[in-house]
């Protein structure tokens, strides 16, 4: 811990209510008005503790009835989010509801729309639509997994902290089916797998080929784990960049493929989430590409 006054000293219980089995997630809920950097910068310094011991590990697994502490001392406003992230508004918006019972809901995201507010982002965000939503119906959204910005397709939200707990759980231990429709520059063999290690990590994803073009081929993907912009990432290193991702990919390809199909993101949906869910049920929840993603294939038909 720096030396200095204590400008930051707070106890969280953990109950049945704020519970996430991660101790960075339930520290992002609940230290709301820091930077995620910062979160992640407190347990590093080892400035915070689980029942009165040091835990620097963000994957640490909490309990209900444990006590968590975070104290800082230093400079408070280096740790503070930027003004322009805001709180959160519930909004009504247009939601495609692809799956509904007690415990979860999934949406169909369309491309363009965060799911929920970060630096930069002031227009209104998925969860926002669905806090409306929930308003009305006695229940507020809790986001378990994500979809960037401009990846469309299927995406599924808690309705409480236990359901809340059981699909995070379901993510993390690959329990989650989880379906991806990609456009990606050249033609890859029929199917293969991808193996990547980052950061004592496995990423891990299978594909195969739906249909081949001149230049492009649309893929098939099934994502076995689920990191930060893995699908984009590990399809670039393999040599078969998405198409329209000018992070990843090929930008001057991406110019002029934008200019012959009026493509204007990268091509990305998440079309199946499958899953074990309540009572031993399967439930499968699926998403077909959406009209701007049709049009590029009926183009390159």
């Amino acid at each position: 811990m720096l030396s200095g006054v204590v400008s930051i000293d707070r106890e969280f219980r953990v109950s049945k209510e704020n519970f996430y089995e991660r101790l960075d997630r339930f520290l992002r809920r609940e230290l709301s008005d820091l930077k995620l950097s910062s979160i992640y910068k407190l347990l590093r310094k080892g400035n915070v503790k689980v029942n009165e011991k040091k835990v620097k590990d963000g994957s640490f697994r909490l309990e209900i009835g444990d006590l968590v502490r975070v104290a800082f001392s230093g400079d408070p406003s280096r740790l503070k989010r930027l003004r322009e992230s805001r709180e959160l508004i519930p909004h009504e918006i247009p939601l495609k509801i692809l799956f509904e019972d007690d415990s979860i809901i999934a949406v169909d995201k369309p491309a363009g729309i965060s799911v929920h507010p970060g630096k930069g982002i002031q227009i209104v965000t998925l969860v926002e639509g669905l806090m409306a939503y929930g308003e009305a119906r006695g229940f507020s959204p809790r986001p378990v997994h994500r979809l960037d910005k401009h990846t469309s397709g299927v995406i599924v939200f808690a309705k409480s902290p236990e359901s809340a707990r059981e699909l995070s759980s379901l993510f993390r231990l690959r329990g989650m089916e989880k379906g991806y429709q990609t456009l990606v520059k050249g033609v890859p063999e029929a199917k293969g797998r991808l193996v990547s290690e980052r950061e004592k990590h496995t990423e891990s994803l299978t594909f195969r080929i739906e249909k081949s073009f001149a230049s492009v081929s649309l893929l098939w993907i099934d994502l076995h784990t689920g990191k930060k912009h893995q699908i984009r990432r590990q399809l670039s290193e393999a040599g078969y960049p998405v198409v329209g991702d000018d992070v990843y990919g090929d930008r001057l390809f991406n110019r002029e493929f934008k200019k012959e199909t009026g493509l204007r993101r990268y091509f990305l949906h998440c079309s199946r989430l499958s899953f074990i869910w309540e009572g031993g049920k399967t439930i499968e929840i699926l998403s077909e590409l959406p009209d701007d993603l049709e049009k590029v294939l009926v183009k390159l038909k």
